[in-house]
């Protein structure tokens, strides 16, 4: 069975999304597997559709309107309109896999979207050109490859540390609080925090609680009775209220109305 890569429960409303676009997700040139997690690919023909992604602690490099651009991790619901027929191509790097290639502090992109040229020093633009101009999945990612290979990025332990730790939170339903992990790395909380501020962008409060509200995601897309007062003391929430105020905030709608959603599941 090929590995899981990635969180497809992000994709919200994905039956009404199953019949606008398509993903493909592509595994990166072993040279790049330390920072690169995965390559998706989304292809559509529609007269128009609005698709919301949950954000993830994670940075992608994406190819759209002609440039490579960066984007960093938001706190932000993220909305992209499809019309006509397009692609996008885009790296989705591992959680601690960014710095290595940005050479300084993650944090000083959280919420922003730049070029590649703006951070990296290397122009974008004719890898992006190459995105544009083919359908070919495997010219797109060969020449994301070796725009990202000429920024020459360094093995980091701590970037590998910090990406096993984010991948604690998604395996380990039990790991509700930023104290539990820090406990699970052997760290304090105050040195865990800078570490993800660094390598991540964002705090561990926020990337354990984002875990949490996918596990929730995926309950409602599985298209079984969900008891929404277990599921948020079993996610570490103090009461159902509590779930559905976040899940809400993150999604925009509570969680048993979205399950309801024709489009959900």
């Amino acid at each position: 069975m090929p590995a899981r890569r990635g969180r497809p429960e992000a994709i919200v409303r994905p039956k009404a999304g199953a019949g606008a676009f398509e993903v493909d997700r592509v595994a990166p040139d072993p040279a790049l597997a330390e920072f690169v997690d995965y390559y998706w690919l989304v292809r559509w023909r529609v007269t128009e559709h609005r698709q919301q992604v949950v954000p993830q602690p994670r940075v992608h490099l994406a190819g759209e309107r002609g440039r490579l651009l960066v984007h960093g991790v938001t706190r932000e619901p993220f909305f992209r309109t499809l019309t006509g027929t397009g692609h996008v191509l885009g790296a989705a790097f591992h959680p601690g896999g960014f710095r290595a290639v940005l050479r300084g502090s993650v944090a000083a992109i959280s919420g922003t979207v730049r070029p590649g040229l703006d951070l990296l020093g290397r122009d974008d633009r004719p890898a992006a050109g190459t995105v544009a101009a083919t359908d070919s999945t495997s010219e797109m990612v060969r020449a994301v490859e070796d725009y990202l290979l000429g920024c020459s990025p360094e093995p980091d332990p701590a970037g590998r540390e910090v990406t096993e730790l984010v991948a604690e939170t998604q395996r380990c339903t039990e790991i509700v609080r930023a104290e539990q992990l820090a406990r699970r790395a052997g760290l304090t909380l105050r040195s865990l925090q800078r570490l993800f501020s660094e390598y991540v962008g964002i705090g561990p409060k926020w990337v354990v609680q984002r875990s949490r509200i996918l596990d929730a995601t995926a309950a409602a897309h599985s298209g079984e009775p969900v008891d929404w007062a277990a599921l948020a003391e079993r996610l570490g929430f103090s009461d159902q209220a509590h779930l559905t105020r976040v899940f809400a905030q993150v999604v925009g709608t509570p969680p048993a109305a979205y399950q309801r959603d024709p489009g959900t599941s």
